[in-house]
Parts: C-alpha cells; sequence; structure tokens
C-alpha cells in the first residue's frame, strides 16, 4: 500500500513516546498522520477544512447529514445503530468555526475498524437526498391548508436554544466581532435568522467540495498496525482523484483602535432584567504558529485569571461590578489567538465600568509585577498539562490530534506543533534571565495592543417577542406566495418526510451495520497490577503503570459515620477544603503551593447502595 502513499515526514517524537509518519495520499492529495505507539485506546479521526462562506450553518448541517445513510449502511442512522453494540471509548462528530472532525476509539481491534468504516462510508459516500436537509436543516411545515406555516428542522431548532442561552450566544458574538474580515465573520452553527436561506443545490455543493479527500486530514494512534491503515484509507479513496481547492483562512487585520459592539439576549421578564448583562473585554492577538508564544501567553493568562486567587480575577470580582468571570482566558484553538475577560451578572450602572477597570488593573499588574507565587504555579501547570496530555475521560490520542489540527488545518507541521520540549525550555530560561518578561509580555500583548474590541451582552425582555414577529412576517410572506397545488405539494412533501422518520429501517438495511462476533472479544478483562499494603492502620493499593514519570494520589474516606441528612453538606465541604484556606495559609497562597508542587488536587463525591444489604 505504501506506493499510494508519498512520506513527507518521518520521527519519533519523545514528547508522547510516540513514531509519527506523515504521509500524502498521491491521487487526490489527501493528508495522513499516522501515530504508532503501544496505547491500545485506539483513535481514529477524519477532518476537513470547512470555512464558513456565510451563517446558514452549512458546515454544521453537514455534519448532521452525512451520518444519516450512507452507500454501505443505507439506514436512517447508521452512528447510531453501530454504537448500540459498540465498545467505543469515544463517537463524536465535532463542527468548529473553520472544520469538522469525526474522531472515534476502542480498544477492541474488530470495533476500532468497524467504527472507521462507518465514519469513511458517511463522509465519503452519504445518500444525502433532498429529505435529509429538510431534516436535518430546516424545512417549512404545515399539515393542512388552513394551519399555520412553520420553520423545523434539527439544527434550525438546535441553533434557536443555542441563541437563547447568552453564554452560548456571548462566545459566537466575541468571534464574530473580532474576526471581521474573514470565514470567522460567520456562525458555522447556523443563525437562525439565516438558516432557511439555505438551499438544496448549495448544500449538495459544499459536500462536493470540502468533504472531498483532498480537503482531508486523516489521523491514526494507538496500537494498531500501521500498515492496515493505509490499505483502509486507500481503499476509500481509490476511486477519487484531486479535488477543488478549498478557501484558506486569512489572516485578520489589527484594528486601528478600540472597538464596541453592544447586543442583546432574551430573558422571560423584565424583573431584575438589568441585573444579568455580561461585558467582555477582549484581545486580537498573533497567529497562532508560534509554540513557544503560545506557552508564553498560556502562563500568563493562568497567572490572570486561572485560579480563584489569580490577581486579576480576584480583583475584578472583589470590584462588585458582577457576579462572576464569563468568557475568560486565552483562546488558541482557531488561526488566530484571542484573549477575553469580563464579568457576569454586571448591572445597567456599571456597564461603562468594567472595560475600564480591567484595563487598569491590567495597568495596575504591569506597573507593580506579577506575583512570583503565581508565576511559578502556573508554569508548574503549564508543564503538567503538557507532559501529561491530561484529557480527562477522552482517549489521549485525541488530544494530540487537536494539537496536531490547531497548525496542520492552516499549512503547518502536524508534527512539530507537538514537540513542546524545547519551546518550553526556551521559555523558560527566558523567564528565568529577563527580568519582568511576562509583564513586558503584558504590555506588549495587552496594554499597548490597539486590536481592542469590548462586548456588551444586555437583557431584553421584548426580544423574543420581536423575533418571533420577524419570524411570523417571514411566514407570512411565504404563506401568502403559495397557490393552491404549492400548498398541497409542500403538505404532501411533509407527510412524507414523516412517514420516512417514522418507518423502521429492514432488517436487510440494519444487516449492514457491522456488529463484534464473540470472537471479536477478549475472553478475560484486561488487568490492572495491584499491590497491597497497610500504613498506619489504613489500606494502601499500589499500581505499577506507565505514566510518563508523573505520580497520582488518590485519598479516599469513607463516609459511612455520616448521616444521611449531612450527606448534602460533603460537597460544601470538597469545595471549601480548597477555596478556603488552612489555619496556616489563606486560599491564594494555597491554591499557589498546590500548583507550584502538584499538577492539581481535585475533590469528589461518590455515594452508592451497598452491595447485598439493602441500603
Amino acid at each position: 500500500m505504501r506506493q499510494y502513499f508519498e512520506a513527507l515526514d518521518d520521527q519519533f517524537i519523545e514528547e508522547i513516546n510516540s513514531r509519527a509518519v506523515y504521509y500524502r495520499h498521491l491521487t487526490t492529495g489527501a493528508e495522513m498522520l499516522s501515530m504508532i505507539n503501544d496505547d491500545e485506546n485506539k483513535v481514529f479521526g477524519i477532518t476537513f477544512r470547512t470555512p464558513p462562506p456565510d451563517s446558514t450553518g452549512l458546515p454544521h448541517i453537514m455534519e448532521h447529514s452525512v451520518l444519516a445513510g450512507s452507500r454501505k449502511f443505507p439506514v436512517k442512522e447508521p452512528y447510531v445503530e453501530l454504537i448500540k453494540g459498540s465498545l467505543k471509548t469515544y463517537a463524536n462528530a465535532l463542527t468548529y468555526p473553520d472544520r469538522t472532525s469525526y474522531p472515534c476509539a476502542s480498544q477492541n481491534l474488530a470495533d476500532f475498524y468497524n467504527l472507521i468504516d462507518v465514519y469513511l462510508d458517511a463522509v465519503f459516500y452519504p445518500l444525502l437526498p433532498p429529505r435529509i436537509l429538510d431534516q436535518e436543516g430546516w424545512h417549512y411545515e404545515i399539515e393542512d391548508p388552513a394551519g399555520p406555516l412553520t420553520f423545523k428542522g434539527v439544527v434550525f431548532n438546535e441553533m434557536k436554544g443555542a441563541y437563547s442561552d447568552p453564554q452560548n450566544f456571548l462566545g459566537r458574538l466575541i468571534r464574530t466581532s473580532l474576526f471581521t474580515e474573514n470565514a470567522y465573520q460567520h456562525d458555522s452553527g447556523g443563525d437562525p435568522e439565516a438558516i432557511p436561506d439555505l438551499t438544496y443545490d448549495v448544500f449538495s455543493r459544499f459536500h462536493e467540495v470540502y468533504y472531498h479527500p483532498t480537503n482531508a486530514l486523516i489521523f491514526f494512534s494507538g496500537d494498531d498496525p500501521p500498515e492496515r491503515r493505509l490499505e483502509i484509507v486507500h481503499e476509500y479513496l481509490k476511486d477519487f482523484e484531486y479535488g477543488e481547492d478549498v478557501p484558506s483562512i486569512s489572516l485578520q487585520t489589527p484594528f486601528a483602535g478600540y472597538r464596541e459592539v453592544t447586543a442583546h439576549y432574551p430573558v422571560s421578564d423584565g424583573n431584575g432584567a438589568g441585573d444579568r448583562s455580561f461585558v467582555v473585554m477582549n484581545w486580537l492577538l498573533p497567529e497562532n504558529n508560534d509554540l513557544e508564544l503560545n506557552i508564553a501567553l498560556d502562563v500568563l493568562s493562568h497567572t490572570l485569571i486561572g485560579t480563584p486567587g489569580s490577581q486579576l480575577r480576584k480583583a475584578l470580582i472583589d470590584s462588585g461590578l458582577g457576579e462572576d468571570l464569563v468568557s475568560s482566558g486565552l483562546s488558541d484553538y482557531l488561526r488566530q489567538m484571542f484573549f477575553s475577560v469580563g464579568l457576569k451578572g454586571v448591572r445597567e450602572k456599571h456597564l461603562d465600568e468594567v472595560g475600564p477597570k480591567v484595563t487598569g488593573l491590567m495597568e495596575s499588574i504591569a506597573k507593580d509585577g506579577i506575583d512570583e507565587g503565581a508565576v511559578s504555579a502556573a508554569v508548574n501547570t503549564m508543564e503538567f498539562y503538557l507532559r501529561e496530555r491530561n484529557s480527562g475521560g477522552y482517549p489521549r490520542g485525541l488530544v494530540v490530534m487537536f494539537q496536531a489540527l490547531t497548525s496542520w488545518l492552516y499549512g503547518g507541521s502536524p508534527i512539530e506543533v507537538l514537540r513542546y520540549q524545547e519551546p518550553l525550555e526556551k521559555f523558560k530560561s527566558n523567564l528565568a534571565a529577563q527580568p519582568r518578561f511576562l509583564e513586558k509580555l503584558l504590555e506588549e500583548n495587552f496594554l499597548n495592543n490597539p486590536s481592542r474590541l469590548l462586548v456588551k451582552l444586555v437583557p431584553d425582555p421584548e426580544l423574543q417577542a420581536r423575533r418571533r414577529s420577524t419570524e411570523d412576517n417571514r411566514l407570512q410572506v411565504v404563506r401568502e406566495s403559495l397557490g393552491e397545488d404549492e400548498l398541497n405539494d409542500l403538505i404532501a412533501k411533509n407527510k412524507a418526510l414523516k412517514e420516512f422518520q417514522e418507518t423502521p429501517d429492514s432488517p436487510e438495511a440494519l444487516s449492514t451495520i457491522p456488529a463484534l462476533q464473540l470472537s471479536d472479544l477478549d475472553a478475560e478483562n484486561a488487568k490492572i497490577p495491584v499491590n497491597f499494603a497497610e500504613i498506619a492502620g489504613a489500606e494502601l493499593l499500589t499500581h505499577d503503570l506507565f505514566t510518563d514519570g508523573i505520580a497520582y494520589l488518590d485519598l479516599a474516606f469513607d463516609l459511612r459515620p455520616v448521616a444521611p441528612q449531612d450527606l448534602p453538606y460533603v460537597a460544601l465541604l470538597s469545595r471549601a477544603l480548597l477555596e478556603m484556606g488552612t489555619e496556616k495559609e489563606d486560599f491564594v497562597a494555597l491554591t499557589q503551593r498546590i500548583g507550584q508542587h502538584t499538577g492539581g488536587i481535585h475533590t469528589s463525591l461518590f455515594t452508592s447502595e451497598i452491595r447485598a444489604s439493602g441500603q
């Protein structure tokens, strides 16, 4: 299979203990990053560059639609049917402002191949009849000639909810207001007012161009056979040739000066609405192609707002201008980075005070200096993050894929961006050698940066009614333009769509969905090595596992002595332990010491019934 691929790079990356082979498929130009390691949690992902041409939600609707039946799997929801019997550790589809990703993972090899087969057939050979756009995107809904005309559709309804959620809408508003010259000015998820402008011809053309192998970035990671990866990919790409180029994301020109945007979000009533505003200050930052700068800005962001005791965070909350921080921190998942910090729960009388307060506090921090304890804690936290690749409950390979895409998506190397050791050491050397290194970084990228945007999101009790009126008027115009035959055709079309949705898939169609066989399963559960010991009367369990040199410690306390009526207070206690300080340290000093010497301390509460006890 190697004859069908050109190896562009082949390196061993010590930071993630993986061999990385970077390929280009010769006849289509599809690119593939093959990470070879001993991780049994195998990861696959295929990503397409999908910068939105408008705010009709094309990328989002397409993400839904390709999973609604394909050439090999002609059922209504192949993905849903597959995961009913899957051993997956991850399976999803994700729409970003400039890309659409289809990642999956499994520890079982047969299951892993089944997931890949369904995903690749879905993205390259979806059925996509017009009714899928009606179902997943939008359509006119009417049941009888005398009834009302309405908009319906999965994404349409989903985005109406998203636009009614102030924090969800705020993030979109910040991005589209910062980036006014490139595709980020559009909402890839879809603006409910724009979604009904999407036509089937534009929809099908989008798949033809954007979901072509030439625009595909394919990723593998884990202990599955590397040669088999090439075979699987070529089997799907062999019938394609080079496709059209997809428009790249251009850089946003720095602002000539300060900008301000005010928007509104709906509230159900006007009682206390004036106390529910959001005010966020944002800075446009450089292109996200310098890992050393990215690390430095991440550390700076953490020192400013990363913990409850961080200087900027604490000062903003103590100001009384708002209830808590919102939309805050460094955003580094797009081609250009940006930084946001603001408050929610801002009263109307304080709307014009938050922006000057933020910049005033930053000026004071730059002048007086950043707390050294906060800096050492932030550096240690960043180093833990880079070394550990802590992904929460997600497969580690998935985190590697997302990191590679931050460069790969924009024409950079998917490998070099994974090599964090050298830029981390350079940053630490600069920090040690240059007095006020972070303060200068703060001045250069924030205080002396004219590309600054203040966003105010204000509640409006009448907004929902105005939106409903605008939508009703739009529908009324359409309703009046329909002749009797057109109306009957629309009713018949709606009826056919409902019949399709309500008709079960045939047994023959369902039989196409791959299923695991008993022979595919391991005869025994994987065993985690465990040693038992006792310390001061407490039971000690140790597990000898590879953890990249990081030690993990869990302390468990038996809650059976706690009275049932007092259990709700245990959660409060667990927060107080980390957020209230101790007899010897206030919570700021405690938080810094945790950051300086550990990768983080977290608490969790677990309660369950006692087996065979009736309790």
